[in-house]
């Protein structure tokens, strides 16, 4: 896969529909393009080699310009520090103690993700 070394590479699970809205989301305020995402729930979508599709549906993973790879947490802040609007967060998450908090909190998500999707999809049919 030929990546795009100046800009940040978001590898997320297009097949969430939680994580397809937040995705959504992020690219709406991404107006200086400095993000390219990657639904790994499509087959056609080549990663990396350091990067099974496996890992890639398991959690979050954003590539940052440098080439480090990164997981879980620290990718949200990776992107919130690339987005004006949400670099609050990103100061927010340097706290001393927030990063391993965002770090369980995100472990604790991803137990129950396929429940939390499914109930973002069912209100989200409801609202439509």
């Amino acid at each position: 896969m030929s990546q795009d070394c100046s800009k940040l590479i978001v590898y997320f699970d297009g097949s969430c529909a939680l994580c397809q809205a937040e995705m959504s989301y992020y690219q709406m305020q991404d107006a200086a393009g400095m993000m390219k995402f990657v639904d790994i729930s499509v087959e056609k979508e080549s990663l990396p080699e350091d990067l099974s599709r496996q890992e890639a549906m398991s959690s979050l993973h954003v590539r940052k310009p440098n080439g480090e790879l990164i997981v879980g947490a620290a990718s949200f802040v990776s992107i919130w520090q690339a987005l004006p609007r949400l670099n609050w967060a990103a100061r927010i998450a340097a706290l001393p103690g927030v990063m391993p908090t965002l770090e369980c909190a995100y472990r604790l998500f991803l137990k129950g993700r396929p429940g939390f999707s499914a109930l973002f999809s069912a209100l989200n049919r409801r609202r439509h």
